[in-house]
This record gives C-alpha cells, sequence and structure tokens, in this order.
C-alpha cells in the first residue's frame, strides 16, 4: 500500500456530509486515514480515533502529509460519518489501495458471522492465499445467507476462482449463479437438501472404493492433536438421480476426519457437491475454507475483539467491520523481523510510529 495511493481512493469516496451547504470543517480523506491507523494501532471506538489523532497529530501531518487544517475530528463526528458512509465505497477504496492481484485460481470461502451486540450477520468473501477481504454485506440472521450470498457475488470478481461455502449457500439458485459467473465451487452438503444429502451419504456408505479418486493427509502431533483426513471424490454420477438439477455439477465429495486430541479420539464425516474433478483441488478447496474461521473470523474476534464493539446504528457496524478487516490483512502480512502475534504487532505499532508506518504501507 502506497501513502499516495490510498490518499487518492478515498478522495474517490463520496462524502456522505452536507458538503453542499454547512460548516465541514474536516476532510473526508484525513478522517479515514485517521480512522484506519487507530484500529491498527488497537483503537476500539471514535473516541479512541479521536484521542490517536491527538497524540500523533504531528506524526499525521509529517510522514502521511496530512493537513489537518481544522485540527482532529471529535468522536461524534467520525461516529455521524461512520454511520452515513456507504460501505461498499470504502471496501473499493481500501482493495484498490492494497492493489490486490487475485490469482485466477485461487480459493474465495465465503461464510458469514454474527455480532450479537451490534444486532447484526456480517457475509465475507474472503481469499486466505492474500489475507483479503473482496467484499461483504449486512444480513439479518445466518438464514439471511440464501438471499444475501447471490447479491454478494454480484460485488465480487469470481471469474476462474474456486467459491467454497459451507451447507446454508447450497442452493440452486446460488450453484447457477456461480457457473454464470464462470466459477467452480465446493458447497457443503447436509440435511437441508436431504434427498439430495441421503443419496450422496448411502453411496459412499456402502460403495466406498469403487471407481473413486482418494487422497489421504495427516497433520502432525501439534499441541497434543493428531488428525487424520481422507478426502474422496466421485465424477461418475450417473447413479445420482439429482444430478440435472444443479448447474455444473460434475462431482460429489466426502471428507473423513479422525482426531485425536489428548488421547481422546473424534470422527467426523462431511459431503459435498463440487464442478471440479481434479481430487487434489476438491482437497485444497476444502481446506481453505476454514482459513474464513482461523484467519479472518478468529482474528476479528481474539485480536480486535470485534464482539465487543457496540456501535449499531444504520452503516456503522459494517463500516468498522471493514476497517478491522483491512487492518488485520495489514498486520498479518507485515514482517517486524522476528515471529510477533497479531496483537503484539498492534501493540508495537500503537507504540512506535515507525511500526504503524511500515503496517500501513505492508513492509515485508
Amino acid at each position: 500500500m502506497k501513502i499516495e495511493k490510498l490518499k487518492e481512493n478515498f478522495q474517490k469516496v463520496s462524502d456522505p456530509r452536507r458538503t453542499e451547504y454547512g460548516n465541514i470543517r474536516h476532510k473526508l480523506w484525513e478522517m479515514l486515514i485517521i480512522a484506519l491507523c487507530s484500529v491498527i494501532c488497537m483503537g476500539e471506538d471514535y473516541d479512541d480515533m479521536e484521542e490517536f489523532g491527538k497524540e500523533r497529530e504531528k506524526w499525521l501531518k509529517e510522514e502521511l502529509g496530512l493537513e489537518l487544517e481544522h485540527g482532529i475530528p471529535s468522536g461524534d463526528t467520525f461516529r455521524r460519518l461512520f454511520e452515513r458512509l456507504k460501505p461498499t465505497e470504502l471496501r473499493l477504496s481500501l482493495n484498490e489501495s492494497l492493489e490486490y492481484t487475485r490469482e485466477n485460481r485461487s480459493v474465495i470461502s465465503i461464510d458469514g458471522k454474527s455480532r450479537k451486540k451490534a444486532g447484526i450477520h456480517v457475509i465475507s468473501a474472503f481469499v486466505g492465499e492474500n489475507q483479503l477481504t473482496l467484499g461483504e454485506l449486512k444480513s439479518e440472521s445466518k438464514r439471511g445467507e440464501i438471499k444475501e450470498i447471490p447479491q454478494l457475488l454480484d460485488m465480487v470478481d469470481v471469474e476462474g476462482a474456486i467459491v467454497t461455502v459451507d451447507s446454508i449457500g447450497c442452493q440452486h439458485k446460488i450453484v447457477e449463479k456461480l457457473v454464470s459467473e464462470k466459477a467452480d465451487y465446493v458447497l457443503g452438503l447436509k440435511k437441508n437438501q436431504k434427498n439430495l444429502h441421503k443419496a450422496v451419504e448411502e453411496y459412499f456408505m456402502y460403495d466406498p472404493t469403487s471407481g473413486k479418486c482418494a487422497k489421504e493427509w495427516v497433520c502432525e502431533k501439534n499441541y497434543g492433536r493428531v488428525e487424520q483426513r481422507e478426502y474422496w471424490l466421485e465424477c461418475e454420477l450417473s447413479w445420482l438421480a439429482q444430478r440435472d438439477e444443479w448447474a455444473g455439477l460434475k462431482s460429489v465429495g466426502m471428507v473423513k476426519s479422525a482426531i485425536t486430541r489428548n488421547g481422546k479420539p473424534s470422527f467426523e464425516v462431511r459431503y459435498f457437491i463440487s464442478s471440479l474433478t481434479d481430487v487434489n483441488e476438491f482437497e485444497y478447496a476444502v481446506r481453505q475454507h476454514w482459513g474464513i474461521e482461523n484467519k479472518l473470523h478468529w482474528g476479528l474476534d481474539m485480536v480486535f475483539r470485534e464482539d465487543a464493539a457496540l456501535a449499531k446504528k444504520d452503516n456503522a457496524p459494517l463500516n468498522l467491520n471493514i476497517l478491522d478487516k483491512t487492518a488485520l490483512s495489514l498486520v498479518s502480512q507485515v514482517d517486524l523481523g522476528k515471529k510477533l502475534s497479531k496483537k503484539r504487532k498492534r501493540y508495537k505499532a500503537a507504540l512506535n510510529p515507525e511500526v504503524l508506518l511500515s503496517t500501513i504501507l505492508c513492509q515485508k
């Protein structure tokens, strides 16, 4: 990320304030830069944005080129801005500033996360290889993902990618949308598609080896945990009565997991439908889907304490979610010379302006 590029893209964001009249004292792009820096430096609310600006005012002027003609905006000024700002424009400006280039065959994972205190459910499209969120939408509930996912796909370029969604996304319209966008898919299959799930489950149960391609992956012992997975992909679907009902369907898959944690074994079997025919791509896509939980949602909870955020009004919850995700991406990728946790990187950025600058520039 280049500072000049960030300034340029922030200036493209529509100002939701009454710019045609009234007393607009603070520049939109300057407020957005202060807000992003504050979030990286462990800021959690609008008052923190104000305090960060006051403490680093000289640095913001000298290092980042902010003019701050009328000083630092108040916490209430930041609040009013983020309640009205268009989230899609904020996301676009940040991703363009990150100069992100997606590999054609990357895995785009789609999943939702609820924020109970804020009273919203956010669906995100996440690329684990790049540690980057491509887009997000607010939904009223987990169930709302069914109608919101097609809208999210309209916002994100998925052509050539492998899109993964858990079982709630196993819907005819979503599959049709993915195929129309020239994307491949791996979708979780559970009993919300009762007949299809039963057919696939019985097939793998009674005919576990004939014609199928299997791949085994073993994870070495790690903190008292040993995990072994088997990936099965069947591309011969003449036995499946529902095969013509699903656009682009070329295979069904099964993943069997055997996990031993502190001497206690557990087993799990999961089923999938897919447009893939290569078991190695299937394995990779299934494993990458967990990245949205382990890298994105976990980071928002444990590193950014997002579940404790209280912003509820209008666009504020989604806009602050976008800032958190962008900060998480920058903190994840910056190399500070030794292995540090994301939380420790944020703490160092709060203490040392040079570390903050390196994080914003994403220097490695």
